[in-house]
Formats: structure tokens, C-alpha cells, sequence
């Protein structure tokens, strides 16, 4: 039973949701808040910090764990979904080839080349706790041909990645005084073809890595969640394996994916949901009512009729916001652009994913 993961700066448990760190920072908030409000680990990406502030900066600032003032696990995304998105919108402005990714980012005055063996000695020059390797990313939507294409590339970028891996583990000695080193987690591919991610999946269980993710868009042309695909792939891999389910944020599919065997997520929605003024609350005390429908529900605080209310965004909740404010003050600060509303409704919109990881870690699974 997978209840959690021991990585170089502490133990993550499970379920559990990694904001997005882009950049080294979730916007709005510092480290502190986000210790306040219950997360657990950030996820960050190597191939925008390698363009800001840059490797060089990074390793002269002490890491990205010293930089950032973040002292629990960090992942670090390979870049290539990233990547991908651009050469996908601007086909002229990158290439993905045999040997990796190539990507002339707008206003960048040179190019920016990730192979596997670089993504990974990026990560991990960068200190990161779990490594993830590169991948081409595809959309649900592409043809059967692109994706094959994807899957074969992928598997054996993958065994590039495992092998750089290894080679700088054992030279930096990593996991030898008895801490745990580094964890390299591979990249489920296949787009919405059941057999090609059940390929994939048994080709990368072979190589032997620490977790897995699953891959490319989790929500086809329609705006629906891959259920089966999601489901699919779970079940092609051992039950003790841990499983990421990357780009999934919004608190139904976190909980419709948990309850399929998925253990870890990421996305940048909840803290752009925030910022947007659009928060997050529950009918009841999460999981009181055993997550009846409609049990999560949005408040926009931008709404006049919340000008004058005194209640706090959301009854029970322990975040800064809910403990010392109320929906009329936000609504203030919104309204005139003051800072401290982004970081108040970021705080409680993280504060409601963890508190959703920890109501749904003590039901368990179905």
C-alpha cells in the first residue's frame, strides 16, 4: 500500500497536491505561508529556470531549495510539456528531434536545447528531490501516428534519462550515508490510445524507476477528464508504484483521480483560480456529507453581494483568510488591487487542496 514517499528533504505523504512553482516561487505567497497552510512539496521547471534566472544563478544562489527558502521536497518538471506547447502554437519558433528538444523562446536572444542527459543533470544540479524525465508530450486529440511517434521517442529518451541518472548518482555518491537520494520518475505517453499507454507503461516498468507520471493533456478536446485513459494506465502499472497525475488540479478530478490509485498532483489552476477571485468552498466541511454532488462549489468574490459580508469565504477553514478576515474586506482589496488579496486567496485555495488531500487520506480508497 502506497501511503508515502521518503526523498531527500523529507517524506511526502499521500494523497498530496504540489503547487506549481514555475519559477522557484508560487505567485503571491512565500515559503512560510505555504508551510502554514498544510503543502507538502512544490513542483518546479527546469527548462524555464534554466532560461530565469539561469543555471549559473541558481548554483551561485545555493540551489533552488536554499534560493527559494523552501526547505520541503521539490520535483522538478523536464520541461518538455513546456516545450512542446510552443513548437505546438509556433511551429517555426522550435523542433523536437531524435537527440531532444530545440526552442527559440519569444525575446530570447539565443536557443535553448534540452536532451535527456542535460534535463537531468539540470535537475539535479538544481537539488532536486524527484527528477522527471524527459518526455514528448502529445495532446488526446492527436492521430494515432503522432502518438506512436511520442511513445517511441519517450521510452527511449527515458532509458537515456535513467542511464545519466544513475551514472551522476554514483559519481556524486548520493544514497550512500544512508539518506535517501534522488528519485527519477518516468513519463506515461500514448495520447488516448489504451494500447499505446499500456505499452509505454510496461516498457518504462521494465527500466525500474522511482514513480511514475502520467503524460500529455488529461482533458480531451471537450474539456472532459480521460477517465479511461487515467484509469487505463493506473492499472498497467504495479500497485506500488507510485503514481503523479501531472496538469490535474481541480478538487473533483484530484478526488475522481485518487480514488482510480493516482497519489500525486500538480497544477497551476487553483492559484490562478485565486488570483482570478474565484474560490474554492464545499456545501459542508469537506467530505462531511461523503462528497455528495455538488459538494464543491466556487465563490467569485467579485460579486456585489458580498460587498457587505461579514462571513468568512468559507466556513470551518483554517486559512489565513477564513481566520481573520471576511468576504467583504477581500472583496476590498480586490476591487482597489491590493496585493494582499492574492496572497489571501491563494493561501485559501491551497489550504483547500491540502485539506482535501488529508479529508480523502483518512477515507482511503474505495
Amino acid at each position: 500500500m502506497r501511503e508515502r514517499l521518503s526523498t531527500p528533504h523529507g517524506e511526502v505523504l499521500f494523497p498530496t497536491f504540489l503547487p506549481d512553482a514555475t519559477y522557484g516561487a508560487v505567485k503571491a505567497v512565500d515559503s512560510r505561508d505555504l508551510g502554514r497552510v498544510g503543502v507538502q512539496a512544490l513542483v518546479m521547471n527546469a527548462y524555464h529556470i534554466m532560461q530565469k534566472p539561469g543555471t549559473t544563478t541558481v548554483s551561485a544562489l545555493g540551489g533552488l531549495h536554499t534560493m527559494s527558502g523552501w526547505s520541503g521536497p521539490i520535483m522538478t518538471d523536464s520541461g518538455g510539456f513546456q516545450a512542446y506547447s510552443i513548437i505546438r502554437q509556433y511551429p517555426e519558433r522550435g523542433r523536437i528531434g531524435k537527440n531532444g528538444i530545440t526552442v527559440f523562446p519569444e525575446g530570447a536572444l539565443r536557443k535553448f536545447t534540452l536532451t535527456p542527459e542535460k534535463s537531468v543533470q539540470l535537475q539535479l544540479a538544481y537539488g532536486a528531490d524527484i527528477v522527471v524525465c524527459l518526455d514528448e508530450c502529445t495532446h488526446a486529440d492527436d492521430d494515432r501516428t503522432m502518438q506512436e511517434n511520442a511513445v517511441k521517442r519517450t521510452i527511449e529518451w527515458a532509458a537515456r534519462c535513467k542511464d545519466e541518472f544513475t551514472r551522476l548518482i554514483k559519481q556524486k555518491g548520493l544514497g550512500l550515508d544512508g539518506k535517501p537520494r534522488p528519485l527519477l520518475f518516468a513519463v506515461v505517453q500514448g495520447g488516448g490510445f489504451k494500447d499505446l499507454r499500456r505499452l509505454c507503461a510496461a516498457e518504462l516498468s521494465a527500466m525500474g524507476f522511482d514513480g511514475m507520471g502520467f503524460g500529455g493533456w488529461p482533458i480531451d478536446g471537450e474539456g472532459m477528464l480521460l477517465s479511461e485513459i487515467l484509469s487505463t494506465v493506473r492499472e498497467a502499472l504495479s500497485d506500488d508504484l507510485p503514481l503523479h497525475a501531472l496538469g490535474i488540479g481541480h478538487p473533483t478530478y484530484v478526488k475522481r483521480c485518487w480514488e482510480m490509485g493516482y497519489d500525486m498532483f500538480d497544477c497551476s489552476l487553483p492559484t490562478r483560480d485565486a488570483r482570478r477571485g474565484r474560490l474554492y468552498t464545499s456545501s459542508g466541511p469537506i467530505g462531511e456529507d461523503g462528497f455528495a454532488d455538488g459538494w464543491f462549489k466556487y465563490l467569485y468574490i467579485q460579486d456585489e453581494k458580498h460587498m457587505k459580508d461579514r462571513r468568512p469565504a468559507m466556513p470551518g477553514c483554517d486559512c489565513p483568510l477564513c481566520t481573520d478576515y471576511s468576504l467583504g474586506y477581500l472583496q476590498h482589496l480586490m476591487k482597489y488591487g491590493e496585493a494582499l488579496f492574492q496572497r489571501l486567496a491563494t493561501l485559501h485555495n491551497l489550504r483547500f487542496m491540502t485539506r482535501l488531500s488529508e479529508v480523502l487520506a483518512e477515507r482511503g480508497r474505495p
